[in-house]
């Protein structure tokens, strides 16, 4: 499938992903800042251009591939429709829910769709956690905590941001494992820096129980870290990730009657999966968990959380 890049910052590493992809023909970038298209040209040999409209008006483009700022995406999304593209689209997918609903009913019209970039459903952790939840490999799930945790590297995470911006993924996972999860309370705290924030969100379905810890003000040299612990009727898992700027040996624990047990993780770059998986499910037409559809409900909570705080 042919496939057009826009924006040159993360959409920079998605062309050097794509180009790996047996499966992606032509990769066409555009972007403003000429010296980064002559760059990437030069380093993968990818086709460039100034003039978004024109990869937008190209007949064998079969895939707009969204890596603007988010605030650009609905506009952008609609617009690869209306010309008859499949969207695959980087996270957060849009800004509000009255965005969404414009992007769902205009993926609905066109007959083409909008695939959400959800990576954390193709790291090979997260991707355990939700086939053992699933599959009841350890009985039933009883409580699950999700963890991220940055020092300031990222900008403004503030308490309006963190939730759409860094705890978005820690949300995906759990509308991966909780098919209606309900939030319970939600509860955040700025730092002295109010661009960085601590927040917390309580969820529950059933008998079942999930927490989400996030902080974008981790003193500076604490590496950025991910983790999950997750309750079971008959086990518990544990995974601890740490990135102190080489990235650290993810390791994941099982304990059970019969004790504990390191569990090997497959070598796997969850974007280029995410990537791959897209591109197959618009060439076959096969469902996807990545739809618009099921990202929707990921940042509904998010929006809610934040509307939580703001009453608080």
């Amino acid at each position: 499938m042919n496939v057009g890049v826009l924006g040159t910052g993360f959409g920079a590493y998605h062309a050097r992903l794509l180009k790996t992809i047996e499966l992606c023909g032509r990769v066409v970038v555009f972007g403003r800042n000429i010296d980064r298209l002559e760059h990437l040209k030069k380093e993968l040999s990818v086709e460039i251009t100034g003039d978004i409209d024109e990869i937008l008006r190209d007949p064998g483009i079969d895939v707009v591939d969204l890596c603007l700022p988010s605030s650009l995406h609905c506009e952008a999304a609609v617009k690869a429709l209306e010309h008859r593209k499949h969207v695959f689209c980087e996270t957060p997918v849009c800004c509000s829910m009255e965005e969404m609903a414009v992007m769902l009913e205009a993926e609905r019209r066109s007959g083409k769709r909008v695939l959400v970039n959800r990576f954390i459903h193709f790291d090979p952790a997260y991707a355990y956690l939700r086939k053992s939840c699933l599959e009841g490999i350890y009985g039933k799930l009883l409580s699950l905590t999700l963890k991220r945790e940055t020092p300031p590297l990222w900008g403004d995470l503030g308490l309006e941001a963190l939730p759409v911006q860094l705890m978005i993924h820690e949300l995906d996972s759990i509308s991966g494992i909780m098919s209606s999860p309900e939030l319970i309370s939600a509860w955040g705290a700025e730092y002295e820096d109010k661009r960085q924030s601590n927040v917390r969100a309580f969820f529950r379905e059933g008998d079942a129980f999930a927490e989400i810890a996030a902080s974008s003000g981790m003193p500076d040299g604490y590496p950025f870290t991910v983790g999950y612990e997750a309750y079971f009727e008959s086990a518990k898992l544990v995974f601890h990730e740490s990135d102190c700027g080489t990235r650290s040996d993810p390791a994941l624990t099982e304990y059970t009657a019969s004790g504990e047990r390191r569990l090997a993780l497959e070598d796997a770059n969850p974007y280029a999966a995410s990537l791959e998986h897209a591109l197959r499910s618009f060439r076959q037409g096969a469902e996807s968990f990545l739809s618009l559809e099921r990202a929707a409900g990921a940042l509904s909570a998010a929006f809610e959380i934040r509307r939580r705080i703001r009453q608080k």
